[in-house]
């Protein structure tokens, strides 16, 4: 008699773990379920994204903004050259014509 018992006592414990088993798993799959819906609601996985993507694009202006005042450095120089040189040419272009009107004399 004492094995019939035990053996309904292991067949229901095993019976018992098999069910609290299946629900600890239903349990786990339902916050799995609801983590989903947070995440979904939340959305913010798009607003990363977007956050992500705009960071991109601000790190490619500045590049661009860093490329065009390189340029501008460089035009500035070559108009500083260009000034010099005209500068340069007036002050002869007066001696030339102070020069001409001597030999007109």
């Amino acid at each position: 008699m004492a094995s019939a018992s035990s053996t309904s006592a292991r067949s229901l414990f095993v019976e018992s773990k098999t069910r609290l088993a299946d629900r600890v798993q239903v349990n786990i799959n339902n916050i799995a379920s609801l983590t989903r819906q947070i995440q979904r609601g939340s959305k913010s996985n798009e607003i990363l994204m977007n956050s992500v993507r705009n960071f991109v694009q601000q790190d490619q202006v500045l590049h661009n903004v860093e490329a065009n005042l390189k340029k501008l450095s460089l035009i500035t120089t070559h108009l500083e050259y260009q000034l010099n040189a005209i500068d340069q040419s007036s002050a002869k272009l007066e001696e030339v014509t102070e020069q001409v009107r001597a030999m007109q004399r």
